[in-house]
């Protein structure tokens, strides 16, 4: 009798030192309006960019380190931040012109801890290459985004064409 009460007790204590120690875990309380906003401002500033060709905006949106992904419509994958900016002799040539964009639907969640964001939207981005039109149209455009040192950088996106 005596050592079933010992081992209830020790039960006990072990159940009451695991739900102190899980209470232990701070709270992460985020300002979510506020961080959606951030968010929103990074989403745009990955398109709006190119109108003046503001490369120091567009590399402090995107992740820089060798994880970052990027699909685009076909077979096109950009893996690493380093392929990422080796589309800058493209993007930067005077024979590229970013006219406008528009950005409708966009939905962006938060992870409980706050520190990861996703989105979707559908894109219209009106470009021309050499004079010629070069546009996105009622693109799908989804995301993930990270907090990192206190700026919300793009971790992966994806653009896609609905099939007819």
């Amino acid at each position: 009798m005596k050592v079933e009460k010992n081992m209830l007790i020790s039960l006990l204590l072990v159940m009451l030192f695991a739900y102190s120690c899980n209470n232990l875990t701070p709270t992460v309380e985020i300002n979510k309006s506020a961080e959606i906003g951030l968010i929103e401002k990074a989403i745009h500033g990955a398109i709006g960019w190119a109108k003046d060709k503001d490369f120091e905006l567009l590399y402090g949106i995107i992740a820089n380190d060798s994880n970052y992904l990027e699909v685009g419509p076909g077979v096109r994958i950009t893996l690493g931040f380093n392929e990422f900016k080796k589309a800058e002799t493209f993007w930067g040539s005077p024979d590229f012109k970013a006219i406008s964009y528009e950005i409708r639907d966009l939905k962006i969640s938060v992870s409980q801890s706050g520190t990861v964001a996703w989105y979707y939207c559908v894109l219209d981005d009106v470009n021309e290459w050499k004079g010629q039109p070069a546009s996105w149209m009622n693109a799908r455009w989804t995301g993930v985004l990270e907090k990192r040192d206190g700026r919300w950088v793009i971790v992966q996106m994806h653009f896609s064409f609905a099939q007819k």
